[in-house]
């Protein structure tokens, strides 16, 4: 099995009908899919000055972590998080989406013009944990605070 048919099989699984979501991907001219967040992850939004560096310092402490998105103009990046995290979550700035909320998904492996995936999930159900995220948030701030100032 390829390894966007396996991450297809895992973000599918989230839908309420994984064969109609599968059809969406495959018949949309834009290549995308609503799912529900909440049900096999949570999503944190940060904006995009602090969703790239963050990724660099979560990147460079795990190597790869669990799938990104981003939006067109790389004005928000989407780190898929365990569920349940988006009830929990208090950040300034950072938007959630969790049970109850549904988001845009590109189909794995295709691009497509408002959302793609900067790190594509691999089908395994690798989620970026919270804890680690929320670290990596504040050094990628305190970067950005530095190169602000002049430092």
């Amino acid at each position: 099995m390829t390894a966007a048919k396996t991450a297809v099989d895992w973000l599918a699984s989230a839908a309420p009908d994984p064969e109609v979501c599968r059809w969406e991907w495959e018949r949309s001219p834009l290549g995308v899919a609503l799912l529900p967040a909440g049900r096999a992850w949570d999503v944190l939004i940060l904006p995009g000055e602090l969703g790239c560096p963050t990724l660099d310092v979560v990147t460079r402490v795990l190597g790869r972590p669990g799938p990104v998105l981003v939006d067109s103009g790389d004005a928000r990046t989407g780190f898929l998080v365990p569920p349940g995290t988006a009830d929990h979550w208090l950040g300034t700035g950072i938007r959630t989406a969790g049970a109850g909320t549904w988001i845009v998904v590109p189909y794995p492996g295709r691009s497509t013009g408002r959302v793609r995936w900067l790190i594509t999930p691999d089908g395994s159900g690798t989620l970026t944990d919270p804890a680690l995220l929320e670290l990596a948030m504040h050094e990628a701030a305190a970067g950005l605070a530095r190169v602000g100032s002049g430092d």
